[in-house]
């Protein structure tokens, strides 16, 4: 995810769906997640091992909520796990338009380099199934703030009660990446579970179609 593509090579428990739930309720509330493999933005963060998540949110009926999220991950050398901080304000325009805007910190603490922790500026517009979003970098190792963008858009239908199919494309780019990149995914959710498929434009290994399946549960505190 830094400054050369080895690094983007190597968080699909996507930020969109731990953001998703922060508001959900007013209160606490906590998640539990695992996964076959932990992608983000379409590449690997475990080299293709699985994952255990998990983190804390608060919220409040005015909109504005705070988190943190945890998860192994090992795409740079001594780090065991990634630890997210995270806030915002999210709330309806009507029934039709909801918005999210925030900001959130990646850290990874025993990364021996001291250097790949960076944060990012975010906002996304919700349209019936139809999501918009684009995430700014902040800060990160040798960036200025705004070197890098990513934008996504993600289209769900129903298809019971309680599953949906989504459809993610995204577009990773700046002067802090070494090699701009295209990611795009299928997913299927039923009562928790989700079976997906992801791949990006990147050469080699970092392109090729990875397939996944996780289970996550939402707790209410």
């Amino acid at each position: 995810m830094k400054k050369t593509t080895l690094k983007i090579a190597l968080s699909t428990l996507l930020f969109s769906a731990v953001s998703s739930s922060a508001y959900a309720i007013d209160g606490l509330s906590a998640n539990v997640a695992a996964t076959s493999n932990y992608l983000w933005r379409g590449v690997e963060q475990t080299n293709g091992k699985a994952a255990i998540s998990g983190g804390i949110d608060y919220s409040s009926n005015s909109g504005f909520y705070l988190g943190t999220w945890a998860s192994n991950a090992d795409w740079a050398d001594g780090m065991s796990y990634e630890l997210d901080l995270y806030g915002g304000f999210a709330g309806d325009i009507n029934e039709h338009l909801s918005f999210d805007v925030g900001f959130i910190y990646y850290a990874y603490p025993d990364e021996t380099s001291g250097d790949a922790d960076f944060s990012e500026v975010y906002g996304s517009i919700s349209f019936a199934s139809l999501t918009l979003g684009l995430a700014v970098l902040t800060s990160g190792d040798g960036a200025d703030a705004g070197d890098t963008l990513y934008a996504s858009a993600d289209y769900a239908f129903a298809v019971t009660d309680d599953s949906d199919i989504n459809f993610h494309l995204g577009s990773y780019s700046g002067d802090w990446l070494s090699e701009d990149y295209i990611d795009y995914g299928v997913s299927f959710n039923k009562a928790g579970f989700t079976l997906g498929a992801s791949a990006t434009d990147l050469d080699g290994a970092a392109g090729d179609m990875k397939v996944y399946v996780s289970y996550s549960i939402d707790i209410d505190l």
